[in-house]
């Protein structure tokens, strides 16, 4: 099978949105950050929930938008910390309760929605993704800072997505 190395997928259900980023969970080390970028109700929670599933975490994964952050322990004394920053208004409020600290911290995972609010904070090694909406249950995911190979089927991934950092 020839497959086309592309930087955009299309996800056709929210479980697709959620393998998928399982998938790029699996694929990353502890140190990244994952800066979601999407409109309201384009699955950037859905995504995050996705992906930490892919690093273990059984406990329910829900938008942190009131508490701000979410810290879930993982194995060997590594963090997945899910921000949500609709409500921080500029980059020092963000700095005024510790978002640099979690973004420094070196064996978490990180994933932030609204990352606009902190770009000038944000590591040159975060990576940028985009969650489009595609019809009810579509969704584009693409970013400039992966490679990804693999497409889904109406079954799910029709074979598992090979995610690369560029």
């Amino acid at each position: 099978m020839n497959i086309k190395q592309t930087k955009e997928i299309k996800s056709n259900s929210e479980q697709e949105t959620e393998d998928f980023a399982a998938q790029l969970a699996r694929s990353l080390k502890p140190g990244c950050v994952i800066a979601l970028h999407g409109d309201l109700g384009a699955g950037k929670t859905v995504f995050s929930r996705g992906f930490a599933r892919g690093l273990n975490v059984i406990e329910p994964v829900s938008s942190p938008t009131y508490t701000i952050i979410q810290e879930y322990p993982l194995a060997a004394g590594n963090w997945f910390f899910h921000l949500d920053l609709y409500r921080i208004d500029t980059p020092q409020a963000a700095l005024a309760f510790g978002v640099d600290e979690y973004l420094e911290a070196p064996g978490a995972y990180i994933i932030i929605e609204w990352p606009e609010r902190v770009e000038t904070l944000l590591p040159a090694h975060t990576i940028r993704i985009n969650i489009e909406h595609a019809g009810k249950e579509n969704r584009i995911i693409s970013s400039g800072d992966l490679e990804i190979q693999g497409v889904f089927s109406s079954r799910g991934c029709s074979h598992t997505p090979r995610l690369m950092p560029v």
